[in-house]
Order: C-alpha cells, then sequence, then structure tokens
C-alpha cells in the first residue's frame, strides 16, 4: 500500500543547490584566506593581539559558518532552525561591524611601527567601508526576509563583501602575483558576483536586480579604491579615521 503525496507538497520545489555550494566556497575562502596570517600563528603561540581582534574574528567567522549553514536548513526544510539562526546572525554582523574600526587602527599601528609607512594607515578607509557596506547589505537582507530571491540574494552579497581580505590574503600563497591588489581583492573576489549573475540568467533566464545594482555598485566600489589608494587626498581620510581609534 502506498500513501499519495499530497499536492501542495508536490508542488513546492527544492530550493537551488548553488547557495549551499556559495556556503562551502565562503567557508574556502575564510580558512585558507587566514590560515598563514591567523590559523597557523595562533597554533603555533605565536599569534598576540588585543581582544578585540579575536572578538572581530569571532564575529566574522561565526558569520560565515552560519551563512554556510542556512542553504542547508532551507534545502532541508528546517525553516524554524534557520530563522533562530538567522536572528543570531544579526548579533555577529553587528559584531563585526562595530570592532572593525578598532582592528583597522589596531593594524595600522602595527604595519606602521613595522615599516609600512603612509600605506599602513591608508589600508583603514576600505575596512571602514567594508563594514559599512557589510551591515547595509545584512539589513536589506533581513528587511527582505519575506522576499526569498532578494534575501538569499542579498546575504550572499553581503558575504561577498565580508570576504575580500580573506581573498586579497591569497597573495601570501601566490607571492610572484604582480598587483595582488586586483588579482586576488577584485578579480578574484568579485569573481563570485559575476557567477551568480550568470546562474541567474541561465537558470532563471533573467539577472536579479540585487546582481544588477547592489553587485555592480561593489564591484565599482572595489575597483574605485584601488584607483583612489595611497593617494594625497586619501591619506587625508584615512588619517581622520584613523585618529579617533588610534591605540
Amino acid at each position: 500500500m502506498t500513501t499519495a503525496t499530497p499536492a501542495h507538497a508536490r508542488s513546492r520545489p527544492t530550493p537551488p543547490l548553488f547557495y549551499v555550494v556559495m556556503g562551502f566556497v565562503a567557508l574556502f575562502a575564510a580558512l585558507a584566506g587566514f590560515t598563514l596570517t591567523f590559523f597557523k600563528p595562533l597554533s603555533e603561540g605565536t599569534f598576540h593581539a588585543p581582544p578585540v581582534i579575536f572578538l572581530h574574528a569571532a564575529c566574522a567567522f561565526g558569520w560565515v559558518i552560519v551563512f554556510a549553514m542556512q542553504p542547508w536548513l532551507i534545502r532541508t526544510r528546517r525553516k524554524a532552525m534557520h530563522r533562530q539562526l538567522g536572528l543570531a546572525a544579526i548579533g555577529l554582523a553587528v559584531g563585526f561591524a562595530l570592532t572593525a574600526p578598532f582592528v583597522a587602527a589596531y593594524a595600522a599601528a602595527r604595519d606602521y611601527a613595522n615599516g609600512d609607512g603612509e600605506v599602513a594607515i591608508s589600508s583603514i578607509p576600505g575596512t571602514f567601508s567594508s563594514a559599512l557596506i557589510f551591515i547595509g547589505l545584512v539589513i536589506g537582507g533581513y528587511l527582505s526576509r519575506r522576499d526569498g530571491g532578494a534575501h538569499k540574494r542579498l546575504m550572499l552579497l553581503a558575504t561577498i563583501a565580508l570576504l575580500w581580505p580573506a581573498w586579497f590574503r591569497f597573495r601570501h600563497y601566490f607571492p610572484s602575483v604582480t598587483h595582488p591588489e586586483i588579482v586576488f581583492a577584485i578579480v578574484l573576489a568579485d569573481s563570485l558576483i559575476v557567477i551568480a549573475a550568470l546562474r541567474d540568467l541561465i537558470v532563471e533566464r533573467r539577472i536579479h536586480v540585487v546582481w544588477l545594482v547592489g553587485g555592480t555598485l561593489l564591484i565599482a566600489e572595489h575597483i574605485t579604491e584601488a584607483l583612489l589608494f595611497d593617494t594625497a587626498g586619501w591619506r587625508v581620510l584615512a588619517h581622520a579615521l584613523y585618529a579617533p581609534f588610534a591605540p
């Protein structure tokens, strides 16, 4: 004897595997990107930093872990757990954004003392802008949670914005690559936006507005930062941002 599947259950499509894969890609980028500069020295007892650095790292990696879990929970129909983790992730996102200025100032002071000069201070605006973009996209994703299409794309775009420092650290694996700020921090990091947009075009026959507008603006922002980095005006902005948080 067989039991008929209710029509409404049969009609519900299985959520796409694409976002599950993107979750694993995000985990790979975060872990591999920070292995040489964080995880390895931490395991060897040679990484020393103030507590805010560890809090920032916990929020960042916590977000990536939750992001990787969320599509799988939707795919396996565990929506209640998905919502609960989503609320917890909001706290991680806020923690990441609030600690970012202190982390940027600490890293700038450390690198300046190690002989990097003004370039160390010039790294600060990028950290500030990334944190603001990330939290803005998270807020947008939360507000659009009843629109599944926009919600999942905004959360993926927020994670892409968060991950660019991890991709940029791939330069440590490939020291011979010239212009790593372009190859890794723009081309590699933002390739996920292009992949997601092409996936929409192939599967859904249209590119979602999140990629057309939000993705394009994020790529443009990254390119603009690369072009303006360490110019005279950029240094003025960097010092203005650095002063309130200088250790």
